[in-house]
């Protein structure tokens, strides 16, 4: 699942905040100089500034483990290439080192083949949504159009006899319903139950159902499946990104944050929606797209409702 390049390498090297690249540069500067002998300064130049990048180069890498790691997370792609692809290249022009995505890589939309392969391609880590595993079983609670769009991927699935036909299946099996990560749980549905529960705005107003919610989560929660982007705060406030700036700072209480949907938003606003997280800031990003041809590619084939494209003009 992993995906390393030489484009990848440098988007990480530029996820690193600046400040704390100054802090780094000055601090070597400052061994090398002081430190007799340390970088051979007086002997060679040349090897003095190759031995003072390789000393960078290996902060660099034991950093990304780190806070200072930008990281992008998305979820609810629903096979929309379009919305997917806008994205990645605005996560590209970010500079971001990863890519976690929360599931549900595929259905409603006309291309679960190609999105797939994306997500193997780009993403470092990903979870299962529950429509990835209708797809490898059986549909359970669907309403009629999004039961008929997950046969018809299931049978683009199956009857593509490419070299990777295997690894998706492979893939899919594999994924993980959640991921925590030190103070971080990253999910599809919610805490309680990574897969299908479903946590909406109007939920802040069920005092017990929130209560047993935010008793799992460690401290913070990233999790989609509603396709409606804000924050969960242990408060009982939901707070919409746009009434926020679009950027919420984590703190010392407990959230939800619900990331939104590339592929499918729900909440009235037709662009792709994905979240940056750098350190202790949360960005919720709004990318424009061509929907009217993710729409064109779903009225042309019979098995997916016409109104699955249509909701994508108006996100609803």
């Amino acid at each position: 699942m992993e995906y390393y390049s030489e484009k990848k390498f440098f988007s990480i090297v530029g996820g690193v905040s600046t400040w704390y690249t100054l802090l780094i540069i000055i601090i070597f500067v400052g061994l090398g100089t002081y430190r007799k002998g340390f970088l051979f300064f007086q002997k060679n130049k040349k090897l003095s500034f190759l031995r003072l990048e390789f000393r960078l180069l290996f902060f660099y890498f034991i950093s990304t483990k780190g806070a200072f790691l930008k990281r992008a997370i998305i979820s609810d792609i629903h096979s929309n290439l379009e919305a997917l692809e806008a994205v990645l290249q605005d996560i590209d022009a970010q500079n971001i080192g990863e890519i976690y995505c929360l599931g549900d890589l595929v259905g409603y939309g006309p291309n679960p083949i190609e999105v797939t392969d994306l997500i193997m391609q780009r993403v470092k880590k990903c979870l299962l949504g529950n429509h990835d595993q209708a797809a490898l079983f059986d549909p359970e609670g669907f309403n009629v159009s999004a039961e008929q769009a997950i046969y018809w991927t299931r049978e683009q699935l199956e009857s593509s006899n490419d070299a990777k036909a295997a690894q998706r299946w492979e893939f899919f099996g594999e994924l993980p319903r959640q991921c925590r990560e030190d103070d971080f749980l990253f999910v599809h549905g919610s805490p309680r139950n990574p897969l299908n529960e479903y946590v909406f705005q109007e939920d802040i107003y069920d005092a017990k159902k929130m209560e047993r919610l935010f008793t799992i989560v460690p401290k913070y929660c990233f999790q989609g499946h509603t396709h409606v982007p804000g924050v969960f705060t242990e408060a009982g406030e939901f707070l919409v990104p746009h009434e926020i700036d679009h950027v919420y700072t984590l703190g010392a209480g407990k959230v939800m944050v619900n990331i939104g949907s590339v592929g499918q938003p729900r909440d009235r606003d037709p662009r792709a929606c994905y979240v940056i997280l750098e350190g202790n800031t949360v960005t919720f990003r709004r990318i424009e797209y061509d929907f009217e041809k993710t729409n064109a590619k779903i009225e042309a084939i019979f098995d997916l409702d016409n109104y699955l494209g249509i909701r994508l003009r108006s996100g609803r």
